[in-house]
């Protein structure tokens, strides 16, 4: 055994890195980025802005005036409190490290975003998924079987999820928060394109988080992301966050984006209207092998189940389309495909690509 194999940790060794796939030159629909950017008139006054960046010093140790400009946009509750992260992603990793002793649990509705196990296993927690149903509702009686089976530290809740699009009930996340024994995140990383949140009953409840992310909205690349709950919540979870976490030029992105917040709501709703083109679109699809089972979605994305899907995403990647095969996920997910909600045009060369290469595979197996 070799001094790396007997330092690092088994586990961490046994694993892979998240995995992202090269998109250059790529018609890029698997990350649920906004394709349509910062507004090109915007441009300068965000670069004098930047200009103004002092890289020389640590950023402040309390994003204040970041935080006023999301409070005048936002229907945070005036007496939450909001902690600032290095994406979402971050959070979702501070909040399980905050709570969770080694073998504690995590649980979460599955399939669901994959980090929620992932964080939790470099914790040393457990993580436990309750299968959805198969139309990817809530199993509600199996989810409250396990939380008193289990009393997990932490529930995740992603409203709506990743991958399948669906969004909880309301009444379901208030029975399910009744019902745990720790901390609830009500992960809202989608609620631009939900029209659904739970951010005004944040502090109606003793163990209650919402996590939101400016990802979806077209600053993925910013990498920013907040929690919101009661005071002594932030406070404790405050305590495990590195310090200088969200850099100086994040900060003035996201600022300045809030300050033009009406110009990421219109492309927000551009991406929901074409969402239900794109719908009802895919649910037109061919395929002599069966048919496409197409899932309504709440978020920036749409998912489908259809024959021989491994074969049509490889189809796609060969003309140069670039969309996620989540078939190995879960096995609720067998043969299912997600795509990102983009322009018209965009939407319409995939629409045109993905039944062509329906038709290939069909063509190859004849």
């Amino acid at each position: 055994m070799s001094l790396l194999q007997k330092t690092i940790r088994a586990d961490v060794q046994a694993t892979q890195a998240y995995v992202v796939a090269p998109s250059a030159g790529m018609l890029k629909l698997d990350a649920m980025e906004n394709p349509q950017g910062m507004p090109a008139a915007l441009l300068d006054e965000l670069a004098q802005a930047l200009k103004a960046a002092e890289l020389n010093r640590y950023p402040a140790p309390k994003a204040l005036e970041l935080e006023t400009a999301l409070r005048a946009c936002t229907a945070i509750p005036k007496a939450a409190h909001v902690l600032f992260g290095n994406g979402s992603d971050e959070l979702i990793d501070l909040i399980i490290r905050a709570c969770c002793m080694p073998g504690d649990v995590v649980m979460s509705p599955v399939p669901t975003f994959v980090m929620y196990a992932v964080y939790s296993q470099w914790s040393h927690a457990r993580f436990v998924g309750v299968d959805l149903n198969p139309d990817f509702s809530l199993n509600m009686p199996a989810m409250l079987k396990a939380i008193s089976a289990n009393q997990p530290k932490v529930v995740f809740l992603a409203y709506p999820n990743n991958p399948t699009g669906v969004a909880l009930r309301e009444a379901e996340i208030v029975q399910i928060i009744e019902a745990t024994p720790g901390l609830v995140v009500v992960d809202e990383a989608y609620e631009a394109f939900a029209d659904a949140s739970f951010m005004a009953r944040v502090l109606e409840f003793s163990n209650v988080l919402v996590l939101r992310t400016f990802s979806k909205l077209g600053l993925a690349g910013a990498r920013l992301g907040y929690a919101v709950a009661s005071p002594a919540w932030v406070e404790q979870i405050d305590k495990v966050r590195p310090p200088y976490n969200v850099n100086v030029l994040t900060r003035i992105a996201v600022q300045f984006a809030l300050e033009h917040f009406d110009a990421f709501n219109a492309q927000a709703k551009l991406l929901r209207d074409q969402r239900s083109v794109l719908t009802a679109a895919l649910k037109t699809l061919r395929t002599p092998n069966g048919d496409v089972e197409v899932f309504d979605s709440y978020a920036n994305f749409v998912l489908f189940r259809m024959p021989d899907a491994l074969e049509v995403f490889e189809a796609l990647k060969n003309k140069g389309i670039l969309v996620k095969y989540v078939g190995k996920g879960h096995p609720l997910l067998q043969n299912c495909l997600r795509v990102t909600v983009s322009t018209e045009t965009e939407n319409q060369q995939f629409l045109k690509a993905v039944q062509q290469s329906i038709d290939e595979v069909a063509s190859k197996a004849a």
